[in-house]
């Protein structure tokens, strides 16, 4: 290992960076270091400027851009100590796009297509507490509080700890499932006693998918999607939902809001008015009782006083 390499990792661990964000910054760096071929230390900040572009034209996703980004944020003024070159870069702008969100009736169908106790309880637990991936692959059983009815989340993303209501039906499920598999520590492990690999819950979500006929695209971080919007369709307030959640900001939490489907069935399109107007024959009754300027302006106040006689004086 290189003392510039060694000098990165010391950085990142000083900062107490997840071991994830730290494989993806230094994967990040290596890729920077592979396309310029030299050294960072040795490198220009119109080498970071080509580098992004090709980027670019490689047309990586704007998550995986900004967090090479990120990576090279981190290098160069912890690492290198050059703060200056920050400036020269960029993060990429992404599309906000409003997730995927499936009905009750559909997740129920989802979840019933699941084959195997396991995986289907493990999908069952997203749904129900509103989990991410990591955070089902990494419950312990210490994280079950049957007393207090809770399911604790222990340094979730972020490194947050939080807690969130298990149901009944999913206490009953664990309990079950213990009773089998004997659990002492991690509650879902491999052969090897340690936690699933990543891949294995989303591979049983896909089969799922096909077999419960679904055609939206589905992904397990879409259950965690459902729990929320539910939870707001069902009266939740939005700051307990942030609590939920994990979430640092209500602002985060406040996508949701868009994806009610009961505040969006609220809504009515004018083309339904119009509709309207034309059967009844009539036109709508103007809410603020002015008069149309019949010469295209806008719409003149009515000249009535208020006992419906003359002009109004003044106040």
């Amino acid at each position: 290992m290189t003392p510039l390499r060694q000098r990165f990792l010391d950085e990142l661990a000083r900062r107490n960076y997840s071991p994830r964000t730290v494989e993806a910054y230094l994967a990040g760096v290596l890729r920077f270091v592979r396309h310029c071929g030299r050294a960072p230390d040795q490198a220009s900040a119109d080498d970071v400027r080509a580098f992004q572009l090709h980027l670019v034209a490689q047309q990586v996703s704007g998550s995986q851009f900004n967090q090479i980004s990120c990576a090279l944020r981190f290098l160069y003024p912890h690492v290198l100590e050059q703060p200056d070159l920050v400036a020269r870069i960029p993060f990429a702008r992404k599309p906000r796009r409003l997730p995927v969100i499936l009905s009750p009736t559909e997740v129920g169908r989802l979840l019933a297509a699941v084959t195997g106790d396991r995986d289907r309880l493990m999908l069952r637990l997203a749904y129900g507490c509103g989990l991410r991936l990591n955070e089902v692959l990494h419950l312990r059983v210490a994280d079950l509080d049957g007393a207090r009815q809770t399911l604790w989340v222990r340094g979730g993303k972020g490194a947050k700890d939080r807690g969130v209501p298990l149901p009944p039906t999913l206490r009953e499920e664990l309990r079950a499932y213990g009773r089998v598999h004997r659990p002492k520590d991690y509650l879902f492990v491999n052969r090897r006693g340690q936690p699933l690999h990543a891949g294995t819950l989303p591979r049983a979500l896909v089969r799922a998918r096909a077999r419960a006929d679904l055609t939206k695209p589905a992904t397990l971080h879409t259950l965690r999607h459902c729990y929320a919007t539910h939870l707001l369709e069902a009266g939740t307030d939005l700051p307990t939902l942030q609590r939920l959640l994990g979430h640092g900001s209500v602002q985060t939490t406040m996508l949701y809001l868009h994806l009610r489907a009961e505040r969006l069935r609220q809504v009515r399109s004018p083309l339904e008015l119009l509709e309207e107007t034309g059967r009844d024959g009539a036109r709508p009754a103007d809410p603020e009782g002015s008069d149309p300027d019949p010469r295209g302006g806008a719409p003149r106040a009515s000249r009535r006083g208020p006992d419906g006689g003359g002009p109004a004086g003044p106040a």
